[in-house]
């Protein structure tokens, strides 16, 4: 089995080989793509199932928009445009020839007006509001969608930033800015939700600052969750848009009193990005650590066969036990592989599986299950029929992930009003700061400029005179983090 690099020497190539060799993805032919692995994409598939639940629970509904956009469309919000077109991969022809023993792209199938690739779908959704959207009747629209989009980068890296991914965008449209603003929070608490719950990762929600918010947004809040090398990793947003994009695309609708008005949009969105999220605050130098909750496989089931005349009982015992899992809804898979039991011990532990249950010749004679589990490493003994012991663990295992990190959450964020301090401390280590910020734009890049870290998230706005900004000492607006970043 490969070797992982540990964390404590480069976390960056920890990040790296815990993927590879836990076969969650690898590198795509094109540079900067990514293939997501089946075991990987059942990993995506259980947090997709679990997001999507809550989505259509809160009276949101899943459609499908096109891939290619008309560059026009981009053209019709500014900011919107100024924010993507770096970013943007660009179609310009129709089709290839035949050539020279090779293709070549024909000259004369240059289109009239160039594609764009979906980065985000804010512009096609808005065109096609225009067509749905009249009447008050017809408000709200709450859609979401299931995707992948392209967004050219420089400098990637599995599952956090490469130029396509996977994730979720919502589009709402609404008939007062009360009700989108509502929508906007809403989501928020969803995606908290979504990682506190089920990924067992501790969130600070909080809003962004003018320099960081979403192209094209009046307001923008994020989660914000703390890696174990201690940097943050903006894990989701969501948007408040105003009237931007139904102004840029004409949208309007008729009141109960036959006024027109101004619709107001949101947009929402978290991606494969999470799977990055989960690795970096769980695993540890023997791999990944899956929350029971969407683990591909909750129970791995090791077999340490005998080959003796037992060998047929001892089989039905393990098909007994496997059976009775599956039947209690629990994701379990028994490994009968002809590799050694130390082997699979050592992979389904890269592999982060929650709970590894061991059944060899004393276990089935003595009717017992030895089960390991993986936060751990603690082993116990159990009745083989105790199948709501194991669920115990499961949650047990759930709750003690999420604790675990919280703990680390809450003693590597400090609260400062000094910048010399906030010089040292980053530049030592990375932290949380926890800090005053009296709104500037000045005070913002002095720090990004001195010590690489940005505001993550504002907490809450001051109104309070003898808060002082920790860069300016001026009358301090905002309580932030300040942070390093992915």
């Amino acid at each position: 089995m490969a070797k992982i690099t540990k964390q404590s020497e480069d976390f960056s190539k920890w990040y790296t080989d815990t993927i590879l060799n836990a076969d969650l993805a690898d590198y795509g032919p094109v540079k900067g793509t990514m293939v997501v692995k089946p075991y990987g994409f059942s990993l995506w598939s259980n947090v997709k199932k679990a997001l999507n639940t809550m989505i259509e629970d809160s009276g949101h509904e899943n459609a499908y928009f096109p891939l290619f956009i008309p560059k026009s469309f981009f053209e019709k919000e500014a900011k919107h445009v100024e924010g993507f077109a770096k970013e943007c991969a660009v179609v310009t022809h129709s089709k290839l020839i035949a050539e020279n023993d090779g293709l070549s792209v024909d000259p004369d199938s240059k289109l009239e007006e160039e594609i764009i690739v979906r980065p985000t779908s804010e512009t096609i959704i808005w065109s096609m509001f225009k067509k749905w959207i009249t009447s008050y009747r017809d408000l709200p629209v709450m859609i979401n969608q299931w995707a992948n989009v392209v967004r050219w980068e420089m400098r990637t890296r599995l599952f956090l930033r490469t130029s396509e991914f996977l994730w979720q965008e919502g589009h709402t449209a609404h008939a007062t800015k009360e009700e989108a603003m509502e929508e906007t929070l809403k989501i928020v608490e969803i995606y908290k939700s979504l990682f506190e719950d089920h990924l067992a990762i501790p969130t600070l929600i909080g809003k962004k600052s003018d320099s960081e918010k979403f192209a094209g947004a009046e307001e923008t809040f994020s989660i914000e969750t703390m890696m174990q090398d201690k940097k943050a990793l903006q894990a989701g947003t969501s948007h408040y848009l105003g009237t931007n994009f139904g102004n840029a695309f004409d949208v309007t609708f008729q009141s109960k009193d036959n006024k027109e008005q101004p619709v107001y949009a949101t947009s929402w969105g978290v991606s494969t990005r999470v799977i990055g999220a989960l690795i970096m605050v769980h695993g540890d130098d023997k791999g990944l650590k899956i929350p029971p909750k969407v683990a591909p496989q909750q129970v791995i089931i090791v077999p340490i066969n005998p080959k003796n005349e037992d060998e047929k009982e001892f089989n039905s015992f393990i098909n007994q036990v496997a059976n009775a899992l599956n039947q209690k809804n629990i994701r379990c898979k028994v490994d009968s592989s002809d590799n050694t039991p130390g082997f699979k011990f050592n992979f389904w532990e890269l592999r982060g599986a929650p709970i590894r249950v061991e059944i060899g010749l004393q276990e089935y004679k003595d009717q017992k299950l030895t089960v390991c589990r993986r936060d751990t490493g603690e082993k116990t003994s159990i009745e083989h029929n105790d199948i709501d012991g194991i669920q115990d663990i499961l949650d047990d295992i759930q709750n003690s992930m999420y604790s675990s990190a919280a703990s680390f959450l809450k003693e590597n964020t400090i609260e400062l009003d000094s910048y010399k301090d906030l010089q040292e401390k980053l530049s030592e280590d990375n932290y949380f700061i926890k800090a005053y910020w009296d709104g500037s734009e000045d005070s913002e890049m002095k720090v990004k400029e001195d010590t690489k870290a940005t505001i993550r998230c504002i907490l809450e706005d001051i109104d309070d005179t003898k808060a002082k900004c920790i860069v300016s000492g001026g009358p301090a607006k905002h309580l932030v983090i300040f942070a390093k970043a992915y």
